[in-house]
């Protein structure tokens, strides 16, 4: 795929340390990479009215440390093209009181309601701050994916109930408000979109709406078995309709589930080839501005951490390579092994790898083993608890002694085995991590499995201490 290559860097969840960060970039480039989509979200220091979408659980990134990643992204020739919401997944805004009555509805925190002017200035003034901040930028991608419950809140409803107007309409008319507003305070400027919101729309909705030149569609599907056919169907209808210069977006990591730990490269490997099948297949008018190849850290502003940057490099890789050689040649896989050790994180045990983050990726793939292994994942069906330890048994208050020596000494072996991977887990992971990203990981992804466990030792013990029993 000749055109250029986008790694999305997610802030809104794990932004690693700005000295990992800058390494980040450095890797990236070695990988292939030609430039940066970068989604700060509430970790770019707004200022003003507007300092309140700071993070409040770690520092945003200090004005200095956003200049010093555009120097890092400069000097290996990386284009940086940030990313700013303007309609849908606005959560780390409207979740704030003072800006709630700008909701769609109440209780959608992701879609604004297209109908406040404050709405519009608000997404103005956050999309400026950010282009002041990247002077060399040029392009800006305004993101108006996913906008649920659009057409659903009461000015929406009126708005709708005239004849003739649909909801295409009303979305397309706050997207073309806000690019002609980026148009005005930052001329040539080229604006780019997430498509999904679009692909339902005719040809002739699009053209008609004047959406046409302000503003080029990003196409995404981070599916292994992306529908070629379709895909180059749809990228066709939106030439029809006037769009030449169109983006796509790939995936290669954070998009198998929202809780996953660890990324599968041949999953991700799957989509680039469907994608590079798509790319072959395009009629002469499609121009391909470029690809982004997505690394989702969460799948929202609310839900958990899915895998953190370290356990999708060698996915990262991977697919870099696959696109730069048109495949994942025997040419692409010594690449990326020479520069990562490995193109699959689950065989970095085998590997020397020693790429930045690999100790971490290692240490994750190791602590998710042993979280999943069967003796920890079953231990509610083990047999003396299923026969000597039930909800019945700890109501009464009763449990054979000997019985219960069994469970603890069994419970407490498998609880010190995983705990001392945790300890090493947390002490690597604060190198690349704040104290808050480190606890969070922790919480979301292992204190739900060990919870029951450490519950039913505290349990065991009530119930001998209820019996007048001592306990070890």
């Amino acid at each position: 795929m000749s055109c250029k290559k986008f790694v999305h860097l997610d802030l809104k969840g794990a932004p690693p340390r700005i000295g990992y960060l800058i390494e980040l970039i450095q890797l990236f480039a070695d990988l292939g990479a030609n430039g940066l989509l970068i989604e700060y979200e509430d970790m770019f220091p707004y200022e003003g009215e507007l300092k309140v979408l700071q993070s409040t659980t770690q520092p945003p990134y200090r004005r200095e440390e956003i200049v010093s990643i555009q120097d890092a992204a400069s000097s290996r020739g990386l284009e940086i093209i940030p990313l700013v919401q303007t309609f849908g997944h606005l959560e780390f805004v409207l979740k704030h009181e003072v800006f709630r009555d700008l909701r769609e509805v109440d209780y959608c925190l992701g879609t604004l309601n297209p109908h406040h002017d404050a709405g519009v200035r608000l997404v103005q003034e956050m999309l400026q701050q950010v282009m002041k901040l990247h002077p060399k930028s040029t392009s800006l991608h305004i993101g108006a994916d996913e906008v649920y419950m659009l057409g659903h809140g009461d000015k929406s409803k009126h708005w709708l109930d005239v004849p003739g107007r649909s909801v295409h309409q009303l979305f397309l008319s706050h997207v073309i408000k806000v690019a002609k507003g980026v148009q005005e305070s930052t001329p040539n400027l080229n604006l780019i979109m997430w498509d999904d919101m679009l692909r339902s729309m005719t040809p002739e909705t699009i053209k008609e709406s004047g959406l046409v030149g302000l503003v080029q569609p990003m196409l995404w599907d981070y599916n292994p078995t992306l529908d070629v056919e379709n895909t180059v169907m749809l990228m066709e209808r939106y030439k029809s309709a006037g769009i030449s210069q169109q983006w796509v977006a790939s995936s290669f990591k954070g998009s198998t589930t929202v809780h996953t730990c660890v990324t599968s490269t041949q999953r991700h490997l799957d989509n680039h080839l469907q994608w590079l099948k798509v790319a072959s297949s395009l009629s002469a008018g499609i121009k391909l501005q470029g690809i982004a190849l997505t690394g989702w850290q969460r799948y929202d502003h609310l839900s958990v951490l899915c895998e953190l940057m370290p356990v999708g490099l060698p996915s990262l890789g991977s697919c870099l390579q696959t696109l730069l050689h048109g495949g994942f040649t025997e040419e692409a896989q010594k690449k990326v092994v020479e520069i990562l050790g490995t193109v699959d994180v689950e065989d970095i045990e085998r590997t020397s790898s020693s790429f930045a983050g690999a100790k971490l990726a290692e240490l994750i793939v190791k602590l998710t083993s042993s979280m999943e292994s069967a003796e920890l994942r079953h231990f509610q069906n083990n047999m003396f608890l299923r026969g000597w330890f039930t909800p019945y048994h700890r109501q009464k208050k009763t449990i054979n002694p000997l019985i219960a020596q069994q469970i603890k000494t069994q419970a407490k072996n498998i609880l010190d085995a995983v705990e001392s991977q945790v300890q090493e887990v947390r002490g690597e992971m604060r190198l690349l991590y704040s104290d808050s990203t480190v606890q969070e990981w922790v919480d979301q992804h292992i204190t739900p499995v060990l919870e029951p466990l450490h519950n039913l030792q505290r349990d065991i013990e009530t119930v001998l201490n209820e019996m007048g029993l001592c306990t070890e």
